[in-house]
């Protein structure tokens, strides 16, 4: 045990020499800034504006959350400034849907949306507008037909969702990206130095050299991950998540160590292992982002290992039941199957050098 602490204290003054803890309090700096400064407050916008060109007034009764435009070109230049919005057109007596076309399940979405605002919930009801209660809220959907109804699927604000989407994402490039950077760089700096090589002639066990490094890394992750969702997403709603959203950290933590460690000893130099890193930037997070936040769907993201873990981490955020067991069986059997990969590999670098 006094070995591992040794091993422990070593690794901490070479990753403070390395600057480690200086880019990772940086980088926690840099996150938050940006979100509470710039994403929250620039991304504020409402969710699918409906704009509506009636020059006729053919439409008597229509929602407040719809916006009214005087012209044709006023509504081209309304959905071309937002392409989420949705424009009705009137102007022909016949309800006309206008809008640039997305995925097919958000289009639907939109257009109901859209026909949903034309309608009062005294005409969809069959009430007359004498026999409106003039207290009922405008937008009150408990009289309409259940076809009409809205209904709360999630108890998160625009800018609570917004903030969980951006830390998730924040959080996942940190760990995977550049926690995956900076473990591989203190391997480098220990090889150039003859770590592994005085390592193999020390009478401590061979395993503690790599469970030194995985207790540290995950130990800076997991704390990385707490203080990011606390700053970002905030202490009230951080509470609940927190144990979903460490637990998928751990997860991803271990994999990406694992993986630094393994091109650290097979690669010769940095240099060479920048084409890794690049691989692990571009087609490991990449298509990730893409499929699940973007109208970009790949058919064959199901097959990527990295996509799972990253809806695994965005579920935890937003508290939604994860994957079944097969899931956790899965991360613990590829976590134990890269960790004796990675000795076996250890093992005979230490062979070489001794």
């Amino acid at each position: 045990m006094q070995g591992f602490c040794s091993l422990i204290k070593k690794d901490i003054r070479l990753m403070a020499s390395g600057k480690f803890f200086l880019m990772w309090a940086a980088f926690l700096i840099l996150y938050t800034l940006y979100v509470n400064l710039g994403y929250v407050k620039f991304m504020k916008q409402e969710i699918y504006p409906v704009y509506l060109y009636d020059p006729a007034g053919t439409q008597k009764s229509v929602s407040p959350l719809v916006h009214s435009v005087s012209s044709k070109e006023e509504l081209d230049a309304a959905l071309l400034d937002n392409s989420s919005s949705v424009g009705i057109d009137a102007s022909t007596g016949e309800i006309r849907l206008v809008f640039y076309r997305g995925t097919e399940e958000t289009d639907r979405h939109r257009a109901d949306y859209a026909f949903s605002l034309l309608h009062s919930p005294e005409e969809l009801s069959g009430d007359s507008p004498e026999n409106r209660v003039e207290n009922q809220p405008e937008d009150s959907s408990e009289n309409l037909p259940e076809k009409y109804r809205t209904q709360i699927v999630g108890t998160n604000t625009p800018e609570q969702k917004a903030r969980k989407e951006i830390t998730c994402e924040l959080l996942f490039f940190e760990i995977a990206a550049v926690g995956f950077l900076g473990i591989a760089a203190v391997l480098f700096k220990e090889k150039s130095m003859g770590v592994i090589r005085i390592h193999a002639a020390l009478p401590i066990g061979k395993n503690m050299f790599l469970m030194s490094k995985l207790v540290i890394f995950l130990v800076s992750d997991l704390v990385f991950a707490l203080l990011l969702t606390l700053l970002n997403v905030g202490f009230a709603d951080a509470g609940a998540i927190l144990p979903g959203v460490l637990l998928q950290t751990m997860f991803l933590s271990l994999i990406m160590a694992l993986l630094g460690i393994a091109c650290a000893l097979l690669l010769k130099d940095f240099r060479q292992f920048t084409l890794a890193y690049l691989l692990i930037a571009v087609f490991a997070a990449t298509p990730v982002f893409l499929s699940a936040n973007t109208a970009i769907k790949m058919d064959w993201i199901h097959l990527h290992p990295f996509y799972h873990i990253y809806m695994g981490l965005k579920n935890a955020y937003f508290g939604t039941p994860g994957a079944g067991p097969f899931y956790y069986l899965g991360c613990l059997l590829v976590i134990i199957l890269l960790f004796f990969g990675v000795r076996h590999v250890f093992f005979r670098e230490m062979e070489k050098e001794g």
